[in-house]
């Protein structure tokens, strides 16, 4: 095998590490294999300096000064960088702005009565929902108004709006400021189309109004598409409540029919869980040999119905491949986003089946069974089904399941929050004026095989709690903090007095579980609340966002809408825009002047919390409120 690491240097889990072992042993090649073979890696393109977007290239920079400082058709390493930023941003917002089009699509068909499976589960948030539109709710039927809503909000994927609907939750400052800036999102799609029309070869050479319009297109992302996918999901799924799951590949049991759900949507994955509860194919399985039918989630998905249902997580991104090695796993459902092709590659050396589902995602070698909202229950059975008959050919001697799982709880609303405090954010404020709760920080983002699998996450997250700062997570970050056992309301004694103090009151861990990736919105919901309340912009809040060990260009999507939100972010894995010194000072400094908030890159997360909590400190001394010491971030520093 090409990697020749200690199996302790790739990842901090058990589980993770006893697969590792297993691939190894049986040769089967993983993604921490995969990336060895690739060094070194070009040093070019890891500084951003490399362009192909035309046939005249490809071209590079040497940011050394000693070979060409333009690519042929004149670009210099500042266009060079912007333009690659643009695009990654671009692509970002478009996976997870299609996401929400898919989610509105089929609410729009649920409208009408023609999907299968589906309901409006939460009638409430709904009315709500189409009240903040505008829509009229009174003395008419739910699917009559979840029409109109489904209406309004695809014409915000178009470009005949000056505005998304969405805009008016933010504080009027910040609805001002992106409206002097230029920045102010007018269509989801729109600005995509623009993004990529801007880095054409001849378009936008100027690389500051370049990246105004990356931070236009995020925003059409986060305030925009990924907004829409959260509330509308909350409204066809549930919104989620408070509810205690489990995590770690020990959630597979060797006596039942194992089906993982992998990928972002929830749109298949509700309706499978309804299958897998089907007393026919139960029956089935029962047939076959097994106990039951047990599902697991992996990523997005998983962290979706974990959300709403309390499904058991099997793991986060880099756990993908570790799931098959484990030889109890008979299918992977799959939908979109973040799955890596060599899943099929596994699969082979196993009996597991690989079901592939979005026509827009197929993957070689894969079973492809194309789903279908018209035929969602009927689809989702035919699925459990191949799931069953799989189980038949597992065999028993090649089961290696690790043992044990962690407890965690996941489902912090928006509204479970405010449910909890009361309906109103003005305990949350109290606690953070009297210094209780120093301030909040979004810990997201997925696993990138270049840092030690959960470490970022985990280190980060404690260092912050240590010092009475709420964590807040989604997606990968979510499992992570799962697995280390910091999402239960008895890690409370892992926090400082004063956090310690509010999460026994109110019966909660000190780390909050808001959802999947898309679900970043329901902390932009929360900041935009507590500006609101207190007749401020979100910037002058004690606030942060985090991502220590990002790789997709979903999460620089995701990045830059919280900077241009107005909130101060830390990366821990070094983004490709070091070979231009000016777009590295214009994103981690001039920001600053311009939305209130910039990136700082910081790859040890001990480092990384001495800046989040300086900048906290900051923000508490501009609100006026009392500096609180405490010495665990102080000693990490020294």
């Amino acid at each position: 095998m090409a990697g020749t690491e200690k199996v302790s240097q790739l990842s901090s889990c058990n589980d993770a590490r006893a697969m590792i072992v297993r691939a190894r042993e049986e040769g089967i090649e993983t993604v921490w294999d995969r990336l060895a073979a690739q060094e070194p890696q070009c040093g070019y393109c890891a500084l951003g300096v490399s362009c192909r977007n035309c046939s005249m290239g490809p071209c590079r920079v040497d940011p050394f000064g000693e070979g060409p400082q333009k690519g042929v058709c004149g670009a210099d390493a500042d266009i060079i960088v912007a333009r690659n930023l643009g695009r990654t941003i671009a692509a970002g917002a478009a996976a997870h702005s299609d996401h929400g089009r898919d989610i509105l699509e089929v609410f729009g068909e649920l409208a009408e009565g023609t999907t299968s499976g589906y309901e409006l589960r939460d009638t409430t948030k709904l009315k709500a929902l189409a009240e903040e539109w505008g829509i009229e709710v009174d003395g008419r039927d739910s699917q009559e108004i979840a029409l109109e809503l489904a209406d309004a909000m695809m014409e915000d994927y178009g470009s005949r709006k000056s505005r998304l609907g969405f805009s008016d939750r933010l504080p009027e400052q910040r609805q001002e400021l992106w409206e002097k800036l230029g920045i102010t999102p007018r269509g989801i799609d729109r600005e995509n189309v623009e993004m990529l029309h801007r880095t054409h070869m001849g378009v936008d050479n100027d690389y500051v109004n370049t990246l105004l319009h990356g931070l236009r297109t995020s925003l059409s992302d986060g305030w925009g598409g990924s907004m829409v996918a959260t509330e509308l999901s909350d409204v066809m799924f549930g919104t989620p409540k408070p509810n205690i799951s489990k995590v770690n590949l020990g959630a597979l049991r060797a006596e039942c029919v194992n089906i993982a759900l992998h990928g972002h949507n929830p749109l298949l994955s509700d309706v499978i869980m309804q299958a897998a509860e089907d007393p026919e194919l139960v029956a089935l399985a029962k047939e076959k040999g097994a106990e039951g039918i047990n599902l697991v989630g992996l990523c997005c998905t998983g962290n979706e119905l974990q959300m709403r249902k309390g499904i058991p997580m099997a793991g986060n991104h880099l756990m993908q491949e570790l799931v098959i090695l484990t030889g109890a796993l008979d299918a992977m459902v799959v939908d979109y986003q973040c799955i890596m092709p060599a899943v099929t590659d596994v699969a082979k050396c196993f009996h597991t089946e690989v079901i592939s589902t979005a026509d827009k995602a197929k993957f070689t070698g894969a079973t492809h069974i194309s789903f279908d909202p018209h035929r969602g229950y009927e689809i989702a059975r035919q699925i459990v089904r191949t799931g069953i008959e799989a189980y038949a050919n597992r065999n028993p001697d090649r089961v290696r399941i690790p043992e044990g799982t962690v407890e965690m709880m996941a489902g912090f609303s928006v509204e479970a929050i405010l449910g909890a405090l009361g309906g109103t954010p003005e305990p949350l404020v109290e606690a953070i004026k009297a210094g209780k709760i120093r301030g909040a920080v979004g810990v997201v983002g997925c696993n990138n095989p270049k840092v030690q699998q959960d470490l970022g996450h985990v280190t980060l997250t404690k260092r912050l709690i240590e010092n009475d700062i709420l964590v807040l997570v989604t997606g990968c970050s979510a499992v992570a903090n799962g697995k280390a056992g910091l999402m239960m309301p008895a890690a409370a004694d892992m926090a400082g007095p004063g956090l310690k103090e509010v999460c026994e009151a109110l019966g909660i861990p000190p780390v909050l579980h808001m959802g999947s990736c898309v679900d970043n919105t329901r902390i932009l919901t929360l900041a935009a609340a507590l500006a609101r309340y207190l007749g401020t912009d979100i910037d002058k809040l004690p606030l942060a966002g985090a991502a220590p060990e990002w790789y997709s260009e979903k999460a620089v999507s995701i990045g830059a809408y919280v900077v241009a939100s107005g909130i101060y972010t830390v990366l821990g894995v070094q983004p490709a825009i070091f070979g231009s010194p000016n777009v590295v000072n214009l994103l981690a400094a001039g920001l600053d002047d311009v939305v209130g908030a910039k990136f700082a890159v910081e790859a040890d997360p001990e480092k990384a919390a001495l800046l989040i909590r300086r900048h906290i400190e900051a923000k508490r001394e501009g609100l006026g409120l009392p500096f609180v010491e405490t010495g665990e971030i102080e000693t990490a520093a020294a």
